[in-house]
C-alpha cells in the first residue's frame, strides 16, 4: 500500500486483509494479521515480523524465519511476560530459539503483527477467533489461581455460613465500624479479601447498599425508615438471590426489590455461596462486551442478572469449555478479550530521599503517608474522603483550597490502581528506583506500620533503577503523579540503555498507555463522535487537541517518520503534527463571528471568469466537507478536525443541517444538500474535537441541540506541571494557586488563569525576565479585563506593590523587583495570614 504522500509502507490495507481480527492485551485493543505459518526475525531489531515486505525490516537478501504451524508465536511470545518485563521475554525466545540476525532474542511483536486500532476501529474487525484463543490459553498457568480462589471462596463461608445469613447481624456485615481489615465483616472480606474470585473494588461503598459513615451515621436506601429496616430487606434480598441462583433461577434475582442496587455486591455473593450457577463476571458492561464477543452479535437488551443467565447458557452450550471451573471460565474470557481498555502509570515517590524504599522493595508495596485520615475503603465515596481531607490538611497548605484538593487526589489516586497498573518508585527529580506491576491485592491500608500506612502492593523490577538524564521538576514536590507518554518512553530507554543484551531500537519502544486525559477524550469520541474541551484561558485547550491527534492518529495510522510519542514541543512533535496534516488525517479551522456554512460544508465563492475575464461565481467544497470525501475513500483511518475557539462562531448556521448527521448512530446516513443538490454523509471515522473559552462565553450559551451532540471535557487550571519550578524563590506552582484562589473567590471559576500561561514551549518558564514578560503581558492584561478597570479589585488579585489603586496603574518595576513582589504577595503574606 501506499501512505497519505503516495510512499510505500510495506503493510496491506487494511481492506486487503479481511482475515484481520481484534485482539485485547495490556489495555490496548490491536488488529491482528494472523501468521503466514512462519515469523520472519529482523536482522537488528527485537520484533518479530509476519510481513516480509514490512517497513520495519531492514532490507536483505536473507532474513532469519522461524516456523509457526499454530500460528501462534506471536502470542505466546507477549503471554511469556509482560511487555515490561523484557528480560523474561528475552528468555522465552532464547528457549524457542527466537533469535535475530546477531544472535540476540526477540522480546516484542512489529505492528505488522499487531497494529494500535481505537476502539471504534475495533468494532469493525472480527473478534479473535475463539479456535485459535483456546489453542493459545494456558489453562495450567492458572491452576495456582484457581487454587486461590477457591481458597477464599472456602474462608468466606467459613466466616460467613449460608445457614447464619437469615439472623446475621448488621455489625457482622458493615463496612465503616472501626478498623475493618482487623474486624473483617462480610463485606469487606468479599470487596478487599477475595480477590482471586474477581474485583468488584472501586466507586463508592453505595454498592454494599448499607454502610456506616465516618461520621457515624448509617447509609442506607432513604425508601426505610432506619438503618435497622434497611437492614432487614438487603439481609432478605441477600438471601433470596442465593436460593434463586441455587435454583437456577438467575434472571430472578433482577426483581427482587431490596439489593437491586447491587449487583456488583450479588455477582460476588453467588460466586461464593453458588459457584456453579454463575460466571465471577461481577461487571455489567463486561458481561455485555463477552456476550457480544462470543456470539458476534449485540448483547441483548436485558437485566442485569438476566444477562449474567444469557453468558453462562453460551458457555455451557459450547462443548469446548466443558468441564471448565467457571474461575477459569472467568479468567479465559478477560486474556482473550479483556473490556479494560486501560492500563494506569504513576509515579510514587518512596518517602523523603528515598528513605522507604527498602523497606518497600522489601515488602512488595509502595507506601504514602498521609494517615490521619485513616483507611481510603471507609469513606463512602470520594466527596465524603474530600471533606476529611480538607479538614485534617487545610492547615499545613495555608488553606489553599487548590493545593488541599491536588493532594488529595493525589492519595485518592491510590484506591483506582488495578492489577497490571505500573508503579514507578523514584526519589527526588531524576531518580527512579524501579517499577513495580500492581498485582491482585492493589490498595491496603496497613495499620501494623509505624507510619506511610496507605500502601499499594506491586511486584518491583530493579532493572529500571537510572537516573533521568532531564528531570522531571514536579517529581520533587508531587508524591504521586501520572507518568505521561513522554516520560514513560523516557524511562523505557533508561532500562534498554542499562540492559544491553535486551536493547531495542527508540522505535520499537513498547507503546505506553494514553495519558488519562487523552484517554477522556478517546472515550468521549467514541461514544459520541465529537469532544469540546471547554475551561478557563490559558489550561491547555488547543494543546491537548494537538496533543491527542498526535497520539491517537499517529498510533493507529503508521505514517513513515511519524513518532507518536514525541514530547510536545520537540522537532519530532512538530514533524508530527505536519505528516498528519499533508496526509489529511488533521485538519485544523479557528471559528469566528464571520465564519459560516458556506466555509464549513459547501458555498459560492468568486472566481476568476473563463478566459481571465471578471469575476464568476462557483460552488466550492468547504473544509468538512473535503474531510468527509476523504474520510469516505479510506473507512479504516480516522480523520480528526480541531476546531478552534469552537463558540466563537454560530454553529447551528455553521452546521446546518448537518446538525443530525454527526450524532454518531446517525453517521453514514445521506441527506441532500440544498446548494449542491449532492447526497452526503458524514463518515463514522470523522472525528471532531473543539475548544471553547469560558471566560468569553459559558457552555450554557450554546444551542441546545449543540449541546446535545458533543461530549464536554472540562479543562481547569492545574498546578501540578509546575511543582517544584521556581522563579528565584517563587515557587510558580503556589504562586498559581493562589492567585486562581482570590479569582474564585472575588469573581468566579470561569475566569481563572491557566497553567498554560507558565509553560511556554511546554515546559515552565525559569527566568525573572521571561515570567515578568507573561506577567506583564499576558496576565495582567487579562486580570484588567477581568476586572473592568476596578483598581482596588485588581490590587486585591496581584496586591499594591504590583497596582496602585489610588492612581488607577500598575506600578512601573524592574524584573527582579516583579519577581519579589509576587513571592512576598502569594508565599510571604499568605503564610503569614
Amino acid at each position: 500500500m501506499a501512505d497519505g504522500q503516495g510512499r510505500a509502507t510495506g503493510i496491506p490495507d487494511r481492506a486487503e486483509r479481511p482475515d484481520r481480527a481484534v485482539v485485547a492485551f495490556e489495555g490496548r485493543e490491536y488488529a491482528l494479521t494472523p501468521s503466514p505459518g512462519e515469523v520472519i526475525l529482523p536482522l537488528h531489531g527485537q520484533l518479530i515480523h509476519h510481513d516480509p515486505q514490512c517497513r520495519h525490516l531492514t532490507d536483505a537478501p536473507t532474513l532469519p524465519r522461524a516456523a509457526d504451524p499454530e500460528r501462534l508465536i506471536w502470542r505466546r511470545l507477549i503471554d511469556s511476560a509482560p511487555t515490561e518485563d523484557i528480560a523474561g521475554r528475552a528468555a522465552f525466545a532464547r528457549d524457542k530459539g527466537l533469535l535475530n540476525g546477531q544472535g540476540r532474542p526477540v522480546t516484542g511483536v512489529c505492528s505488522c503483527v499487531l497494529e494500535p486500532v481505537t476502539a471504534a476501529q475495533a468494532e469493525t474487525l472480527r473478534p479473535w477467533p475463539l479456535a485459535d484463543a483456546l489453542a493459545a490459553f494456558d489453562r495450567a498457568a492458572h491452576e495456582e489461581v484457581l487454587a486461590e480462589a477457591e481458597a477464599q471462596a472456602a474462608a468466606v463461608r467459613e466466616a460467613f455460613p449460608l445457614a447464619d445469613w437469615p439472623t446475621l447481624s448488621l455489625a457482622h456485615y458493615a463496612l465503616g465500624q472501626g478498623d475493618s481489615a482487623a474486624t473483617r465483616p462480610y463485606c469487606y472480606l468479599v470487596e478487599f479479601g477475595s480477590t482471586a474470585i474477581g474485583s468488584i473494588a472501586g466507586g463508592s461503598a453505595m454498592k454494599h447498599l448499607v454502610f456506616r459513615r465516618k461520621d457515624g451515621s448509617w447509609w442506607h436506601d432513604p425508601r426505610y425508615p432506619d438503618v435497622e429496616t434497611a437492614w432487614q430487606a438487603v439481609r432478605s434480598g441477600i438471601v433470596e438471590a442465593v436460593a434463586a441462583a441455587r435454583d437456577g433461577r438467575l434472571s430472578d434475582i433482577d426483581s427482587i426489590d431490596a439489593v437491586r442496587s447491587g449487583p456488583s455486591l450479588i455477582a460476588k455473593t453467588l460466586s461464593v455461596y453458588a459457584p456453579e450457577s454463575t460466571l465471577p463476571v461481577h461487571a455489567g458492561d463486561h458481561v455485555r462486551h463477552f456476550l457480544h464477543r462470543l456470539t458476534d452479535e449485540p448483547a441483548p437488551r436485558l437485566e442485569r442478572f438476566a444477562l449474567q443467565a444469557r453468558l453462562k447458557q453460551v458457555i455451557d452450550a459450547d462443548e469446548r469449555f466443558a468441564g471448565w471451573p467457571p474461575q477459569i471460565v472467568m479468567r479465559f474470557l478477560y486474556w482473550w478479550a479483556d473490556p479494560n481498555r486501560t492500563r494506569q502509570i504513576v509515579k510514587i515517590a518512596a518517602g523523603r530521599d528515598g528513605e522507604l524504599w527498602e523497606q518497600c522493595r522489601a515488602g512488595g508495596y509502595i507506601a504514602v503517608g498521609w494517615d490521619e485520615i485513616g483507611d481510603l475503603r471507609e469513606f463512602a465515596d470520594k466527596d465524603e474522603y474530600a471533606a476529611a481531607f480538607r479538614e485534617a490538611f487545610s492547615a499545613q497548605h495555608n488553606n489553599f483550597q487548590s493545593k488541599v484538593s491536588a493532594k488529595a487526589n493525589e492519595v485518592w489516586k491510590l484506591l483506582s490502581l488495578r492489577a497490571g497498573d505500573l508503579v514507578v518508585a523514584n526519589t527526588g527529580a531524576s531518580q527512579i528506583l524501579a517499577v513495580g506491576r500492581v498485582t491482585d491485592e492493589g490498595y491496603a491500608w496497613r495499620p501494623g506500620r509505624a507510619d506511610h500506612r496507605h500502601t499499594v502492593s506491586v511486584e518491583w523490577d530493579d532493572s529500571y533503577e537510572g537516573r533521568l538524564a532531564e528531570p522531571e521538576r514536579s517529581w520533587a514536590t508531587v508524591t504521586v503523579k501520572d507518568v505521561p507518554a513522554a516520560t514513560w518512553k523516557r524511562i523505557k530507554e533508561l532500562q534498554q540503555a542499562q540492559t544491553p543484551e535486551a536493547a531495542v531500537r527508540p522505535d520499537e519502544v513498547p507503546a505506553p498507555p494514553l495519558d488519562p486525559l487523552l484517554r477522556r477524550i478517546a472515550e468521549g469520541l467514541d461514544r459520541r463522535g465529537q469532544v469540546v474541551l471547554f475551561g478557563p484561558p490559558g489550561t491547555g485547550k488547543t494543546y491537548t487537541a494537538l496533543n491527542y491527534a498526535v497520539r491517537g492518529l499517529g498510533e493507529v495510522c503508521a505514517l513513515p517518520g511519524l513518532d507518536p510519542y514525541a514530547e510536545p514541543g520537540s522537532s519530532g512533535y512538530e514533524t508530527a503534527l505536519s505528516l498528519l496534516v499533508e496526509a489529511g488525517l488533521l485538519t485544523v479551522v479557528t471559528f469566528h463571528p464571520g465564519y459560516g456554512y458556506e466555509d464549513f460544508v459547501e458555498g459560492f465563492r468568486p472566481v476568476r471568469g473563463a478566459g481571465g475575464g471578471g469575476l464568476a461565481l462557483d460552488l466550492v467544497d468547504g473544509v468538512f466537507k473535503r474531510v468527509c470525501q476523504a474520510a469516505d475513500k479510506d473507512p479504516d483511518r480516522p480523520y480528526l478536525i480541531v476546531v478552534d475557539e469552537l463558540n466563537r462562531g454560530d454553529l447551528p448556521k455553521i452546521l446546518g443541517e448537518l446538525i443530525t448527521l454527526i450524532e454518531r448512530d446517525k453517521r453514514g446516513r445521506t441527506v441532500t444538500l440544498p446548494l449542491s443538490g449532492e447526497r452526503f454523509s458524514v463518515p463514522p471515522n470523522v472525528r471532531l474535537v473543539g475548544t471553547m473559552n469560558t471566560a468569553d462565553r459559558s457552555i450554557r450559551m450554546l444551542d441546545a441541540a449543540v449541546r446535545r451532540r458533543f461530549a464536554f471535557l472540562e479543562l481547569l487550571p492545574d498546578s501540578t506541571p509546575l511543582e517544584g519550578c521556581y522563579v528565584d524563590r517563587l515557587h510558580l506552582a503556589e504562586m498559581l494557586d493562589a492567585l486562581n484562589e482570590r479569582i474564585r473567590t472575588r469573581l468566579d471559576r470561569e475566569k481563572q488563569i491557566g497553567h498554560a500561561y507558565f509553560l511556554p514551549g511546554g515546559t515552565p518558564v525559569d527566568s525573572a525576565a521571561e515570567l515578568a514578560a507573561i506577567v506583564r503581558g499576558e496576565v495582567l492584561p487579562l486580570l484588567q479585563e477581568y476586572a473592568y478597570d476596578d483598581y482596588t479589585l485588581l490590587a486585591a488579585f496581584l496586591g499594591e506593590e504590583l497596582v496602585d489603586r489610588d492612581n488607577h496603574t500598575l506600578r512601573e518595576v524592574e524584573d527582579e523587583k516583579l519577581i519579589a513582589a509576587l513571592y512576598e504577595e502569594f508565599q510571604v503574606k499568605d503564610q503569614a495570614e
